[in-house]
């Protein structure tokens, strides 16, 4: 069963008088449970197909639909329900909330889906513990070193066991053990729990990890291998 069906999209983006293609007409199809690497390089495309998946992003022509939601037939309050409750996020910039604990930064998502504080407290604490960060559950973005919040971010976009996650460059700022751990975990989640991870990276590690490799380079796929 297909979580992610891409067809056709094109997205344009005009900066002054210059005109960037930044997608030509992307196919792509990502089963359930898949564990997926999208590669190539700077400006190929992949950050932007990522937020387009996760609607973060709309294309200018083509088909989006994930988890059987085709997203040009919802409103934003259903694609912002979708993203909610469906989709985990992890971007290459963070995006913590700056006045918010790391505790608080991963609880964020299960406040907004309504679990309860004590539900919301254990399981924020054990996937913190997970990701090597005991004992600075208290401690905000800017008291953590770039590895540490980059593991925070990591932890918020899967605590709530989303059916698929988006990660924009996840090891870009750990060291390499930090990072093959976060990927372990999340082989595991994937394993266990068939979660959908969909990754775009330069990271050899990743790609290695990684069960297909799809290649973008100017907006095209270039090469889509599975392994």
């Amino acid at each position: 069963m297909a979580m992610v069906e891409i067809k056709d999209i094109k997205k344009t983006y005009h900066q002054g008088n210059v005109t960037v293609e930044a997608l030509r007409g992307i196919d792509l199809t990502v089963d359930t449970g898949a564990f997926v690497a999208l590669a190539g390089p700077s400006g190929s495309g992949k950050t932007t197909l990522l937020n387009i998946m996760g609607g973060l992003d709309l294309p200018d022509s083509g088909i989006v639909i994930v988890d059987n939601n085709e997203f040009s037939r919802m409103t934003q309050a259903d694609l912002a329900a979708l993203r909610l409750h469906k989709i985990g996020f992890v971007f290459q910039a963070y995006n913590l909330i700056p006045v918010l604990s790391a505790i608080e930064n991963v609880e964020y998502v299960m406040l907004l889906q309504g679990v309860p504080a004590t539900e919301r407290h254990d399981r924020a604490t054990a996937i913190l513990d997970d990701v090597g960060l005991e004992g600075k559950y208290n401690r905000r973005p800017a008291e953590l070193s770039g590895g540490q919040q980059q593991r925070v971010a990591v932890a918020r976009a899967i605590v709530s066991g989303p059916a698929i996650v988006l990660a924009d460059e996840p090891t870009a700022n750990l060291d390499s053990k930090t990072g093959e751990g976060l990927l372990l975990m999340m082989k595991k989640m994937n394993k266990e729990k068939q979660v959908t991870f969909i990754f775009s990276t330069h990271d050899s590690m990743v790609i290695d990890y990684a069960r297909r490799l799809v290649t973008i380079k100017d907006g095209r796929i270039v090469n889509d291998e599975t392994k």
